[in-house]
């Protein structure tokens, strides 16, 4: 079977970057062409999310599968869409339109930065589309490459330094990953009921064991799960796992930290619930406790280093780290009885790692607008940019309140849905991790009247508003904030119909 839609989702922006190559080393062509990639790529992944048809089944659609890719090993190419990720393809769409046209400014190499910027968009969707494991890995490290380069050419600070910081801690995990793969693939390819052992929904369906034959030795099924939770919660990230993403953010270039925090911490995840959880489903029952607890750590110390930051990028940064552990309180709702619960939980945790895409990526597009024409991020140092800036400030404000999760905004309802997934299994954890909305509301408040608002100071001006380019990504991600926190059903619906059938087997 081979309908070709997601494989054109995939490489389109890899094309690009290659036809990149052959143009003139003329900045203006190039922006204009990488613009062009970027809205017909954005038009590809609507297309994938509207094509995809959430019926009972929750089943993969859209299939690009050639069984020859390496025959030998058993290996294929293998590419399809289902609930879980038609939103994530989405979002990635979104967010690479807002990176390449909030790199319009860029006058630094600018070919080399555009084709590393395509080639990381292309390694991003392929993730979140491959359902054979080995290509699903070669993709998780593709993306490694074009990231590295592009904090140490094109970041600030202490760029190389952040840029093999996180280079470091993903292989890292890339390498525990493998090992688990492998040990995967050799419990497999023993078993005359798996044709393919690197098959994801064939291996979900018959490997949930206790231990898995690798030669004549018997592998917990608890140790390959944890091989493969490390390298997502590294990615996610969780504490104590979570230094590298401060650093990296203050490093990167504006649209860097917006594919970052939009999308790459995502693959974690996603990672998480489509390989930890469907391949071993009983483990991730038996120890949904330690998840829970991991969770609430990384709320509560996330939001409380967050208090302490003066520097907006870091401040968004470290709120990540705790808006990403309600994905992992959502995950560990697996711990309950009900697959009812089990199903809520999830969901939220999915639609909290959708929104937080489109809500944080606003933010770190927003804070380089601010850096770009105010010349600075030390918040002691900024307000009342709001009459200087209205369209920054505006869409600033309503950005905040989202992230502190304001209903009617898209942040409420994916917490909501985590709460009411996790408080019947873990009620005081739950209780506790509620206090860490609290906290947010204290530091983005604090942060946006600082910035905002107060007295108009000299030194701004001369600052003027978003030009019509930089304006147009932060529309399109805060149409997606304001759409998903009135109609959530948009997505829930979407995300269900694949979890509900994945929590059958928690049952």
């Amino acid at each position: 079977m081979f309908i070709g839609l997601l494989t054109s989702l995939v490489f389109l922006p890899l094309t690009g970057a290659g036809v990149i190559l052959l143009l003139p080393q003329r900045p203006s062509v190039v922006r204009r062409f990488a613009a062009s990639v970027a809205l017909v790529e954005l038009a590809l992944a609507v297309a994938v999310f509207w094509s995809y048809e959430a019926g009972e089944t929750g089943g993969v659609e859209l299939v690009d599968r050639l069984s020859s890719w390496i025959p030998a090993l058993g290996a294929e190419y293998y590419l399809g869409v289902d609930g879980l990720s038609a939103p994530l393809i989405l979002l990635t769409g979104l967010l690479g339109m807002a990176a390449v046209f909030s790199s319009w400014h860029i006058e630094h190499r600018v070919r080399e930065y555009f084709i590393w910027l395509l080639v990381l968009w292309t390694a991003v969707m392929g993730v979140f589309v491959a359902l054979d494991l080995l290509l699903f890995f070669i993709f998780w490290e593709l993306e490694l490459v074009p990231m590295y380069f592009l904090i140490a050419v094109w970041g600030s600070g202490r760029k190389e330094y952040s840029a093999m910081k996180f280079l470091i801690f993903t292989l890292l995990g890339s390498a525990l990953m493998l090992v688990g793969i492998l040990v995967v693939y050799f419990a497999a390819q023993g078993s005359a009921e798996i044709a393919h052992p690197f098959d994801m929904m064939e291996l979900g369906e018959k490997l949930g064991t206790a231990a898995l034959p690798l030669g004549r030795l018997l592998v917990p099924a608890s140790l390959v799960f944890f091989l493969f939770f490390a390298a997502f919660a590294i990615k996610l990230p969780v504490w104590p796992l979570h230094t590298w993403l401060p650093d990296a953010h203050t490093d990167a270039p504006t649209a860097v930290s917006v594919m970052l925090a939009g999308v790459l911490l995502k693959m974690g995840g996603y990672g998480m619930i489509r390989i930890c959880l469907s391949l071993f489903p009983g483990v991730a029952h038996q120890y949904a406790d330690w998840l829970a607890l991991l969770a609430v750590i990384s709320i509560l110390y996330g939001a409380v280093v967050t208090l302490r930051q003066n520097d907006l990028k870091r401040l968004i940064a470290f709120s990540s780290v705790s808006h990403m552990g309600y994905v992992l309180l959502g995950i560990s709702s697996v711990g309950a009885a009900s697959t009812a619960i089990n199903s809520v939980g999830l969901t939220g945790a999915s639609l909290q790692m959708f929104t937080h895409g489109t809500i944080t990526g606003l933010l770190f597009l927003l804070v380089g607008l601010v850096h770009e024409k105010a010349h600075t991020r030390h918040v002691p140092d900024l307000g009342g940019l709001a009459s200087r800036m209205p369209f920054i400030a505006t869409v600033f404000l309503v950005a905040g309140l989202a992230s502190l999760g304001l209903p009617g905004l898209s942040g409420f309802v994916a917490e909501l849905l985590v709460f009411l997934g996790a408080f019947p299994v873990w009620s005081w954890v739950t209780a506790l991790s509620a206090f860490g909305v609290v906290l947010a509301a204290g530091y983005m408040l604090w942060a946006v009247q600082r910035v905002l608002f107060g007295p108009a100071k000299e030194r701004f001006a001369t600052a003027g508003d978003a030009s019509f380019i930089e304006a147009v990504p932060a529309v399109a991600l805060l149409a997606a904030v304001v759409v998903v926190g009135v109609y959530p059903a948009l997505l829930t619906d979407v995300f269900s119909s694949t979890l509900s059938q994945l929590m059958v087997r928690f049952s």
